[in-house]
């Protein structure tokens, strides 16, 4: 079975420095097969026989740490989940420009009260949708200027998240 590994937050403003080929020899001395990183962010594709995402980013997370002495959070996704996100974005077709479209990848489903805080904040220059584990980002303004540059999910709803651009999560799945 194919499997993405997202990791948060490595090669960012030169800190939490991770190479990929590091990152692929770790995943592959993990038993993963077939494995290949995408850009330098933090993109693992890989295939596996086991399915629990929870134990397998925990093994990735524990393989990182004892290499590198680095908390890094992993987030797991399946292939076919990953064609599932693309297949469900509710702003398909709503806008001109797909750049500026994000998801954000959660450890779990969003809870109600969560869900409702962040939908809150839906505006002209800012919209979010949630589907499963996932939160979609439209914005038209910088992502330093709005709730995702501010870390609104991590610090404000105090959910574990990784996020990547739209270009990103459809390069994914070509590979």
């Amino acid at each position: 079975m194919k499997h993405v590994a997202f990791l948060r937050g490595i090669n960012v403003g030169g800190r939490n420095k991770i190479k990929m080929e590091a990152l692929r020899r770790i995943c592959a001395a993990l038993g993963f097969e077939n494995v290949k990183t995408y850009i330098n962010s933090g993109n693992v594709i890989f295939e596996t026989k086991k399915a629990d995402d929870v134990k397998v980013a925990a093994k990735i997370e524990s393989a990182i740490e004892k290499e590198f002495a680095l908390k890094i959070k992993v987030i797991v996704r399946t292939i076919s989940e990953i064609e599932e996100i693309i297949a469900d974005n509710p702003f398909d077709g709503q806008f001109e420009n797909e750049k500026d479209l994000h998801v954000f990848f959660l450890d779990e489903n969003l809870p109600e009260e969560k869900r409702e805080l962040l939908l809150s904040n839906n505006n002209k220059n800012e919209m979010y949708a949630v589907r499963n584990r996932e939160i979609f980002c439209h914005l038209r303004v910088g992502v330093s200027d709005s709730l995702m540059g501010k870390d609104y999910i991590g610090k404000k709803l105090k959910v574990s998240a990784t996020a990547r651009n739209w270009r990103t999560v459809n390069k994914i799945l070509e590979l």
